[in-house]
C-alpha cells in the first residue's frame, strides 16, 4: 500500500511530430508531472529516435521520466535508449515483458497497459513489468467505467508491490482513483484540452492528490 500521495502521469495523443513540445513542457514546468507516456505514430525507426530526442526534453528538463509505446512495429527498446527515453511502454504480453527485460535489464523501466484480467495483471507482474496502468482508454476511445478501474487499481495496490497507475479520464475522477492507493494518477484529454491550458489541469490535478494525502 502507498505512503505516499500518488503522483502524476501524462498521457499524451498519438504524435506524429515535434510540435507538441511546448504543451508538453507546460504541463511538466509546474513539476508536478513525475512521468510522461509518449506515444508515437507509426514511422520508421530513425524517424522515432528522431521524434523521441526532439520531444523527451521537454519533460525530463522539469524532473519528469519519459516512456515511449509506438502504434506501429518498432524496436521500442531500441528506440527509448538511442533516443534518450527512460522506458517503454507495452500492451500486455508477458512474453513480450520479459524479452524486453532481458535487453533492457535495469536501464530503462517497462509498464505495461491493455490489461485484460486479474491473472493477466498478476503475470504481468511476475514478468518485471515495473508498473501497471489501469483504466486508459480502448482503441476505440472508450473507456472502463471509473468504479471498474477503482476496483482494480485498490485490488493490486493493496496486495502486490509493483507500483500502478489508475488512468483518471477527467479530473473529477482523480480523487476516487488516489483514494485506491495507487501510486500514480494518470490523466491524459482532460489536460491537454483542459480550457485554461495543460499547466492549469496539472495544477487542479495536483492539488486534489494533495488533498486527498492530506485527509488520510
Amino acid at each position: 500500500m502507498a505512503d505516499t500521495a500518488a503522483r502524476l502521469y501524462l498521457i499524451t495523443p498519438v504524435l506524429e511530430d515535434a510540435s507538441f513540445a511546448p504543451r508538453l513542457a507546460e504541463a511538466c514546468g509546474t513539476g508536478a508531472v513525475a512521468a510522461v507516456l509518449l506515444r508515437l505514430g507509426p514511422a520508421d525507426e530513425r524517424s522515432l529516435i528522431n521524434l523521441v530526442k526532439a520531444l523527451a526534453p521537454a519533460a525530463q528538463e522539469h524532473g519528469a521520466a519519459v516512456l515511449v509505446s509506438s502504434e506501429g512495429k518498432a524496436d521500442l527498446a531500441n528506440v527509448a535508449a538511442r533516443g534518450g527515453a527512460d522506458g517503454v511502454h507495452v500492451p500486455g504480453d508477458p512474453t513480450l515483458v520479459r524479452e524486453l527485460r532481458e535487453r533492457l535489464k535495469s536501464e530503462r523501466a517497462i509498464g505495461v497497459g491493455a490489461i485484460r484480467t486479474r491473472d493477466d495483471a498478476m503475470s504481468l507482474g511476475e514478468a518485471g513489468a515495473d508498473y501497471l496502468l489501469f483504466g486508459e482508454p480502448r482503441p476505440d476511445g472508450s473507456v472502463p467505467s471509473l468504479e471498474s478501474v477503482v476496483e482494480r487499481a485498490a485490488w493490486w495496490a493493496e496486495i502486490f508491490e509493483t507500483p500502478c497507475v489508475a488512468y483518471a479520464p477527467s479530473l473529477d475522477a482523480v480523487e476516487a482513483l488516489a483514494a485506491t492507493n495507487a501510486e500514480f494518477v494518470a490523466l491524459g484529454d482532460a489536460v491537454w484540452t483542459h480550457a485554461d491550458g495543460p499547466a492549469a489541469a496539472v495544477k487542479a490535478a495536483a492539488e486534489i492528490l494533495e488533498r486527498q494525502e492530506a485527509s488520510r
